[in-house]
């Protein structure tokens, strides 16, 4: 069983590199995570076993995982809001200035 934590990375994981997967692993997981679908469910709705959607979940997910220690994207955007939010509370153009410097030049 999962736990919250890693279940909510996957899903926003999965926003962020669906498209890099396989149309099976992408189907298997959209299903898993945004549809809320249990692996019987998604066994049962492609002809597989439960044990093909496990396999190609599992795989799914290190492969995310794996994307996203190569790629980052997640992570630049959690450090982009952090920096913004900060900047919301105490507001100077010299940081306005180094955060658009940081991140788009």
């Amino acid at each position: 069983i999962m736990e919250l934590s890693e279940f909510l990375e996957v899903s926003t994981l999965l926003d962020y590199y669906k498209n890099l997967l396989s149309d099976k692993q992408r189907e298997y997981l959209v299903n898993h995570f945004e549809e809320d679908l249990s692996l019987a469910e998604i066994a049962k709705n492609n002809n597989v076993s439960r044990q093909a959607v496990y396999d190609n979940i599992k795989r799914g997910i290190k492969l995310l995982k794996e994307y996203e220690e190569k790629l980052g994207f997640y992570e630049k955007d959690r450090e982009l809001y952090g920096k913004l939010k900060e900047l919301r509370d105490n507001f100077k153009v010299e940081k306005l200035d180094n955060i658009l410097d940081s991140y788009f030049s």
